[in-house]
């Protein structure tokens, strides 16, 4: 409980003075933190106030007694603070440069959905995408405008995903596409899309003479009632996965989306034309 030093007297005066008010408040517990959460919000002492209060609702939790009396002011101030909360953990999900999901929110939600696709749900694909030649726009640009240019890029990348779709910063000017609850076509043309309108994208009207281009691995999961025999692979795997045929793309010519299907690997879209595809090898992977 918070100290008030004098004013705790007045606050635990103000719960016996009315029998009538201890009958409505509950339990003697109950009915205190009631009237401190009343009195500190009357001073405006809002998070205060919050504080007793959830005291209260989870003593009406674990007794099952009656719910606690809140003042109107103090819902709305508690809603207020709920909404700033929920606000400040979704900003500490954040990429504070490109506001796409950052490592952090990467690495908690595949845990989630490769245990989801453990339970024989549904497929699931990373698409490790790398900007090509960055350092050389960088370089010639500045800083400044390559911020602008990962900064357009998710925008780009992150156009047109399917439903539960998300894009992360990996580093730099590396990021993930999560595709969970798609099919291996529907990924490769999700990831092949993505590459295809960083390309086209009117990079002159940032500067002149500006052309930025990706690169992609896509390691894609399917659901584990397809593949039986395949053991179970863990996030950090797929990562893997997903950065080696980034190499694959890249080694390739680069400005590509490499996949592995019928256990040889591929490119995507225009790139398919390619005579030479270097590929590289991940243990473990069919």
């Amino acid at each position: 409980m918070t100290a008030l030093r004098p004013e705790t007297a007045q606050k635990i005066e103000l719960t016996q003075q009315d029998d009538a008010a201890d009958d409505r408040q509950g339990p003697g517990l109950v009915g205190l933190h009631e009237s401190i959460a009343t009195l500190l919000a009357s001073r405006g002492q809002w998070r205060q106030a919050y504080q007793h209060l959830r005291s209260a609702l989870d003593l009406v939790q674990a007794d099952q007694v009656e719910q606690p009396h809140v003042p109107e002011q103090l819902r709305r101030e508690v809603d207020r603070l709920r909404r700033e909360h929920a606000e400040a953990r979704e900003q500490s999900l954040r990429d504070s440069l490109t506001d796409s999901y950052n490592r952090r929110y990467l690495d908690q939600r595949l845990m989630d959905l490769l245990a989801e696709h453990g339970a024989c749900r549904h497929g699931l694909a990373i698409a490790l995408i790398d900007l090509d030649w960055f350092k050389q726009v960088n370089d010639t640009f500045g800083h400044l405008l390559g911020d602008r240019v990962l900064q357009r890029v998710v925008g780009l990348l992150q156009q047109e995903l399917p439903e539960g779709a998300f894009c992360a910063r990996y580093g730099g000017e590396e990021f993930v596409l999560v595709l969970p609850r798609v099919d291996a076509s529907t990924a490769v043309e999700v990831a092949e899309a993505a590459r295809e309108r960083v390309e086209r994208h009117s990079w002159q009207e940032i500067a002149p003479s500006l052309r930025v281009t990706v690169s992609a691995g896509l390691a894609y999961e399917p659901p584990a009632d397809e593949a039986p025999e395949r053991p179970a692979v863990s996030a950090e795997q797929q990562l893997l996965r997903a950065d080696s045929l980034l190499y694959t793309a890249k080694q390739s010519g680069r400005n590509a989306v490499a996949y592995r299907a019928d256990g040889r690997v591929r490119l995507a879209g225009a790139a398919a034309g390619r005579r030479a595809i270097a590929e590289s090898r991940v243990l473990g992977y069919y």
